[in-house]
């Protein structure tokens, strides 16, 4: 997938006020519409135009855009990164799915943004309404899930100045952090949204979960995974080791004869919950480097030891 540089597309600057991109996109738009040019590609660009109006017209896809393509070419390969809207506050989306995997650059932003659904959005007839609600992603800690916590959370709101350039307004807030939540989970901050128009009250802030990727362990939903290096003689004779899990340190019975890949599952060891999620160990046979001579006569002797051929089975 190649990056677009929708600045370049509209020919604006990066800076350009929100009127500046608008008046590129009408200038554009009336050179290259398919019923009036004469252009050969005046259809491509035309859609790559509207591609790059819908996402910097909006000031929180723009202000999203920006942080995503801050370090990308136009036209260079492009992968996104995981979590990359974490920490940012959007107002009245109803769903705020990350960048998924779409093969088309631009479908990436109706992902992330996901559809209206009218959360928090009262009827303007009257001086009285509540305010949007807003939605954010949010990175917490493996181990929070585990034990519950006190956090500060920082948001960024994509707003427009009086200039008419998209900044973003920052606020923290504290957050509990309940034990057992999971990826994916969200979290209600009661009248922590929009502000309300007159007497309306204030909308809700809802706070999706993301673990912060983890040096040790990787989650899917409750469960656990950890690899655990062994060294040859453990995973051939059988050992006790001590395996490190979120909850504190454990020991563990390697069965003897284990090969790499072997999977040995600690029950209800994973995310807590009503069912509780498991911890897998799964095992990887770390071999001691031949730096000395004396390791690789160990080696030689090995080697004379076993008739053992890995590929046979090739």
């Amino acid at each position: 997938m190649k990056f677009k540089d929708y600045y370049e597309t509209l020919g604006v600057k990066r800076d350009a006020t929100q009127d500046e991109i608008k008046n590129a996109y009408r200038k554009l738009a009336r050179k290259f519409h398919p019923d009036v040019s004469k252009e050969a590609d005046a259809e491509a660009r035309f859609k790559e135009m509207g591609e790059a109006y819908k996402v910097l017209k909006d000031p929180e896809k723009r202000a999203s855009y920006d942080q995503l393509g801050a370090n990308w070419q136009n036209g260079q390969d492009f992968q996104p990164p995981p979590n990359g809207d974490a920490g940012f506050e959007f107002s009245g989306r109803g769903g705020h799915p990350g960048f998924g995997d779409s093969s088309d650059f631009g479908d990436y932003f109706e992902q992330m943004f996901g559809q209206q659904t009218g959360w928090g959005r009262s009827h303007r007839r009257s001086m009285h309404a509540q305010g949007e609600d807003h939605h954010a992603k949010v990175q917490i800690d493996l181990e929070d899930a585990y034990r519950g916590a006190e956090r500060s959370i920082s948001l960024r709101l994509p707003v427009v100045d009086e200039n008419g350039h998209v900044t973003t307004r920052e606020r923290t807030l504290s957050v509990t952090i309940p034990k057992g939540i999971r990826a994916g989970q969200t979290l209600r901050l009661a009248g922590q949204g929009g502000a309300g128009i007159g007497e309306g009250k204030a909308g809700d802030l809802y706070l999706e979960i993301a673990f912060r990727p983890h040096p040790r362990y990787r989650v899917d939903g409750r469960d656990v995974y950890l690899d655990l290096p062994l060294a040859p003689w453990e995973a051939a004779l059988g050992a006790s080791v001590t395996v490190p899990t979120p909850e504190g340190s454990v020991e563990l019975t390697i069965p003897a004869n284990s090969s790499s890949g072997r999977k040995l599952r600690l029950k209800g060891k994973g995310i807590p919950g009503k069912e509780a999620g498991d911890l897998y160990v799964v095992l990887n046979i770390a071999l001691p480097p031949a730096d000395s001579e004396a390791a690789k006569e160990a080696y030689r002797t090995l080697q004379q030891a076993f008739d053992f051929n890995p590929r046979a089975s090739l």
